[in-house]
């Protein structure tokens, strides 16, 4: 009898932890497939904080319940004197509700009922004392998008401008509207879009002359041409986001900041990441590092003959050149003249409506996928972003697309974003974990090769940019810089638009507006809030703002410019720009 036992015991033996993490994360990437790539207990956790502390908070519960019966009295008494044939608008303040149709029943009744449920859902999942602000936040995101579900806006039968335009039309708004769902699900399988050749790379789009002067297993760092006869002595360094195309900086001509900034007398460098495939699944936030800032920052100093470099980091672009730049400050490296950061954080502890996604179980679930296909793909990536704007990147655009049968023509700006990358397993994992859940680099807990990143050896001049209505990169937590970094002459601007748009300024904007405040040593700062009611805005683009700036923290005495590469130094020109990387699908 002994030795049976033995014998069953020693055929079944227990899993590994490695067989159990696998299975786990095997489970995980499966369910994604389900959810869209969201953690479902993130949200059943979530509605269970809120149920268990209003179940015990009475003064709550009165207050939802008495907002319910106020809400439908409202609604109710609107119902009647609509009925009765009173022009009523129906929700003040919406911009959807507009105009005399909506004023018309039934169909203020509808926008008006819509706008009290919404309203009532809000406020009855806010404000519950004792439940967590993370919870409150993934309540309200799924709050505002079950609303956006249920809008009459949204739907041909309850909108009556839609009616309006198909009566007008005798139905061929709905005819376009077909023919334009016919296409997009051709361009879904792989079909070329019709308008594929109206941007094309290197013609009309990423355009500005120069050459491919490095490449190695992660990047192409391109120099442009000159075209002043003279150039300030300290070269550009421009280090894009790797989840981004790098051209979102040289767009057409007149929207494109490298072109901008050649002509106005500076030579210009930018990096131009590969777009990994899952061979790349390995690559972590050191490789950035070392074949990213590093490696562009050695092959800038070789060409420029050692002048020092004004370096200058896009969204987490930034983020690497921070830690790249305490890094280099710490081993007493002193090639960088100055740090630019555009839209970029360093302290990830408000990192504003993204926060619904940054959760140990979501991160769990992310990895999940990335592991089985080694990236991240720009589709997973896109769908967070239309999720956190549903209205404005999912429900009007189908609704204009499909039901008014308008699809709007595109510009420079949605080629480039229709442009995609991935990002790979390992660095994808280790920038989320590190920096955005643990928040590793503002604490100082932030390891790169080994060792600690401190922020506070940055005492170089820094200028710094937040977009007002940035929903990647809050501009207050773009602020936070200040007091992370030492550095002694650091000027912070303000301006409008959003994390892509906002940056996209050109160098003449009539819409755009700005603020800006310098400091001249390393302590004072002000509140976020205080400094925004404190700095008056000044019409116009930012860009020429931020030139100045570059100019006087340039040697005043110009220079023939630098040939392109440099064969002496093994960095020959190897092709035009804008290279290979780029065209990588």
């Amino acid at each position: 009898m002994d030795r049976i036992t033995d014998t069953r015991s020693s055929t079944a033996s227990p899993s590994t932890d490695q067989d159990v993490a696998e299975l786990g994360r095997a489970m995980r990437a499966q369910l994604a497939t389900v959810t869209g790539g969201l953690a479902p207990d993130v949200y059943v956790s979530a509605w269970w904080d809120w149920y268990l502390n209003v179940s015990k908070d009475a003064p709550k519960q009165i207050d939802i319940i008495q907002d319910a019966v106020d809400k439908a009295a409202d609604s109710w008494k609107f119902g009647l004197r609509a009925a009765g044939g009173e022009a009523l608008n129906p929700a003040e303040g919406d911009p959807r509700y507009v105009g005399t149709a909506w004023a018309r029943w039934p169909f203020n009744v509808l926008a008006h009922n819509h706008g009290n449920y919404s309203d009532w859902w809000q406020k009855a999942l806010a404000g519950v004392p004792g439940v967590s602000r993370e919870h409150e936040r993934t309540l309200g995101f799924l709050a505002r998008n079950a609303a956006e579900v249920i809008s009459p806006a949204n739907y041909l039968a309850t909108n009556p401008e839609l009616l309006e335009t198909t009566r007008a039309e005798s139905g061929a708004n709905l005819v376009r509207g077909f023919q334009n769902w016919l296409e997009d699900i051709e361009r879904a399988i792989g079909a070329k879009p019709a308008d594929a050749d109206k941007f094309v790379l290197g013609r009309d789009l990423a355009a500005t002359p120069g050459k491919i002067v490095m490449r190695n297993e992660l990047i192409e760092l391109i120099q442009y041409s000159p075209t002043t006869e003279t150039v300030y002595a300290e070269p550009i360094l421009i280090v894009p986001a790797w989840i981004m195309k790098y051209y979102i900086l040289d767009l057409s001509p007149a929207n494109s900041l490298v072109k901008y900034l050649v002509s106005r007398g500076h030579t210009v460098f930018i990096v131009s990441w590969k777009n990994p495939s899952e061979s790349d699944r390995n690559l972590g936030m050191d490789d950035y590092l070392r074949l990213g800032i590093r490696a562009s920052v050695d092959a800038v100093a070789r060409i420029a003959a050692d002048h020092k470099i004004h370096a200058v980091g896009y969204c987490i672009g930034g983020t690497l050149l921070s830690i790249g730049a305490a890094v280099l400050a710490a081993e007493g490296d002193q090639r960088l003249a100055s740090v630019t950061l555009l839209a970029a954080q360093e302290d990830f502890s408000e990192p504003g409506e993204l926060s619904v996604f940054i959760s140990p179980s979501q991160i769990d679930m992310l990895e999940a996928v990335m592991h089985r296909t080694g990236v991240l793909t720009s589709e997973q990536m896109g769908g967070a972003f239309v999720l956190l704007r549903s209205r404005d990147l999912l429900w009007t655009p189908a609704v204009n697309t499909y039901v008014r049968g308008k699809r709007e023509s595109q510009n420079d700006l949605m080629a480039w974003n229709a442009d995609g990358t991935r990002m790979p397993y390992r660095m994808h994992a280790e920038y989320l974990r590190e920096l955005y859940l643990n928040n590793a680099l503002a604490s100082g807990e932030f390891r790169a090769e080994g060792r600690r990143v401190d922020l506070a050896n940055i005492r170089l001049p820094m200028f710094v940019v937040g977009t007002e209505t940035d929903h990647v990169a809050p501009w207050r937590s773009v602020y936070k810089a200040r007091a992370l970094t030492r550095s002694p002459d650091y000027t912070f601007l303000l301006t409008s638009g959003g994390h892509n748009a906002g940056i996209v300024s050109g160098p003449v904007h009539p819409r755009r507006r700005h603020r800006v405040r310098s400091w001249q040593n390393a302590t004072d700062t002000l509140p976020p809030d205080e400094w925004l009611a404190t700095t008056a805005p000044s019409a116009g683009s930012w860009w020429p703002v931020w030139e100045q700036w570059l100019t006087a923290h340039s040697n005043a005495d110009r220079i023939a410019p630098p040939p392109l590469g440099s064969a002496g130094a093994g960095l020959s020109p190897i092709t035009d720009a804008p290279g290979d990387y780029v065209r990588q699908k």
